[in-house]
């Protein structure tokens, strides 16, 4: 193992568990910081004994924040949210949550900070989600003006909250809605390959002080999207065009339902596209090659096939 200690704050969700694994993989030190250390004991076997270690850690709260960056060379903040819930608002967890860590990792002498915000991120959009994004950024170079920071897509793989949030959809539901007529563009990126960019500017000086967009190698509309969910769950469904303004007035009143599968402010996201912009610094730059979802999305949302995982799959030798 190396001396080098890397804090990724946010590291046992999504995202995070593959930045951990790849870490510890390069013999990396580790330490996720994170609300529920106690759910995260799933990471510790990613490296050899002591080499992840778990340290509480909660944005809204300094002190603790302090205490996971202290002693780190580099610290990631994963931290996001993609509806409030209780004190859990867009506000504290992406503006104020992400100059936390800025100013924390900056007082504690950290060489390195990777910031992960997202496409779309702009302090005067009208989605609460994206102008939350844009004012995190905007603190982060404040207090940290060499910090990276990743703007990825729509980010895929086997726990997303997308692609695997319309085949469960598509389970019961005999319809699947085409919000805003199903014209919006995403460039999914895959989830391995935004872990593989977190890596590269934590643990390099190449990266430092500069903004990457992280997009995969094609470009889908909305409706392209829904239709590669059916082909991989080989189910038939209907594609019901919806308009933004009922669809807004639907995610109001399902956005005061925990986990709701569609919120007024996730539709108003959706009246953008979410593609990498022309000549934004990308994962080519980084050195890494995008991968396509094709190759990637059948092997997780098999199982939401009439006959579960055993639909497809090769015959039993008798």
């Amino acid at each position: 193992m190396t001396r080098d200690l890397i804090t990724v704050i946010g590291g046992s969700g999504f995202i995070g568990r593959y930045v951990v694994r790849d870490l510890a993989r390069k013999k990396m030190r580790v330490r996720v910081g994170c609300r529920h250390p106690n759910e995260a004991l799933f990471l510790k076997p990613m490296g050899n004994v002591g080499q992840v270690q778990l340290s509480g850690c909660n944005v809204r709260y300094p002190e603790t924040v302090a205490r996971a960056v202290q002693g780190a060379t580099a610290v990631v903040n994963l931290v996001g949210i993609l509806q409030p819930s209780g004190h859990q608002d867009f506000e504290s967890i992406h503006a104020e949550g992400a100059g936390e860590v800025a100013r924390a990792a900056a007082s504690a002498g950290v060489k390195r900070l990777v910031h992960v915000s997202a496409i779309g991120a702009d302090p005067r959009s009208e989605s609460a989600y994206a102008r939350t994004k844009g004012e995190g950024e905007a603190a982060v170079r404040e207090a940290f003006p060499s910090a990276t920071i990743l703007r990825p897509s729509i980010v895929f793989g086997p726990e997303d909250d997308f692609f695997n949030r319309f085949a469960a959809m598509a389970r019961f539901s005999p319809a699947l809605p085409l919000i805003g007529g199903g014209r919006t563009r995403f460039q999914p990126v895959y989830a391995c390959d935004v872990a593989d960019a977190i890596v590269a500017a934590a643990t390099t000086d190449r990266a430092a002080g500069q903004t990457f967009e992280l997009g995969g190698p094609r470009i889908y509309t909305f409706r392209e999207v829904l239709e590669l969910v059916l082909a991989e769950t080989r189910r038939k469904r209907m594609l019901v065009p919806l308009p933004f303004g009922l669809a807004q007035i639907i995610g109001f009143f399902a956005g005061i339902l925990p986990n709701a599968p569609i919120t007024a402010d996730q539709v108003e996201l959706l009246k953008h596209d979410n593609v990498v912009a022309e000549g934004a610094l990308n994962l080519k730059d980084l050195g890494i090659e995008s991968t396509p979802a094709e190759s990637v999305v059948g092997s997780y949302l098999r199982r939401f096939r009439k006959s579960g995982l055993s639909e497809g799959a090769p015959a039993p030798v008798s």
